[in-house]
């Protein structure tokens, strides 16, 4: 059974933020190596929604947030088991203070 991808306003902004700063840095072909790698990781959790871990944090797992963990950046998103939905809540650089970020959602 598959599940809907869903990605907020707000984890858009910062794929966007992050794919914009490694085209700046590193070049386009390494922002779009990037982008597809990405973008398969979140699509996978369609067929596995639990693929993602339980954070760490106490404040994230109180409020029902899996972590999928891809390189340096971290996919912040919850399961909707009613909808069949993943829902994307951030993508942030685990480099950067990602706690006020996405306490801020």
């Amino acid at each position: 059974m598959s599940y809907r991808i869903f990605r907020t306003e707000t984890a858009d902004n910062l794929i966007r933020g992050i794919i914009l700063y490694i085209a700046d840095n590193f070049g386009i072909d390494t922002a779009i190596e990037k982008l597809d790698k990405m973008e398969a990781s979140i699509n996978a959790l369609s067929d596995n929604p639990y693929l993602g871990e339980i954070p760490r944090y106490p404040v994230f797992r109180r409020q029902g947030y899996r972590v999928l963990i891809l390189d340096k950046d971290i996919v912040f998103y919850k399961v909707n088991e009613e909808t069949q939905t993943v829902i994307i809540y951030a993508v942030v650089d685990q480099r950067q203070d990602y706690l006020d970020i996405v306490r801020g959602l």
